[in-house]
């Protein structure tokens, strides 16, 4: 089973930007990759997902401000942050869609 590390959180500025990596013990070539996040108090829900031929989907709270992305060949996925808002702090994960994910990687928007 692939396990996936999430890296590159940390604390930043509204309007900040930061790109986060999962970096993934295995191959994710052929599969939907997802971020995920959680802040305290609520669920976890889904960010953004990048299918096998780079197409993209956003929530619509982050649509326009993040951008989802891939190596395969590196078995990364990356999310970059940009115009970063205090509602964006959680933890947030990466994984396959709908499936396992890493331990997460914290990310506060304060100023």
């Amino acid at each position: 089973q692939v396990q996936f590390v999430e890296s590159g959180g940390g604390l930043v500025q509204p309007e900040g930007s930061l790109r986060l990596s999962c970096a993934a013990s295995g191959r994710i070539f052929g599969y939907v990759m997802a971020w995920y996040r959680q802040a305290p108090t609520r669920q976890r829900e889904w960010v953004a997902s990048i299918f096998t031929d780079g197409s993209t989907n956003y929530a619509p709270s982050v649509k326009g401000r993040f951008t989802i992305s891939r190596d395969s060949a590196k078995r990364t996925l990356y999310l970059q942050m940009t115009s970063l808002k205090p509602e964006d702090t959680a933890v947030y994960y990466c994984g396959l869609l709908g499936g396992t994910t890493g331990g997460g990687t914290q990310v506060t928007v304060s100023s």
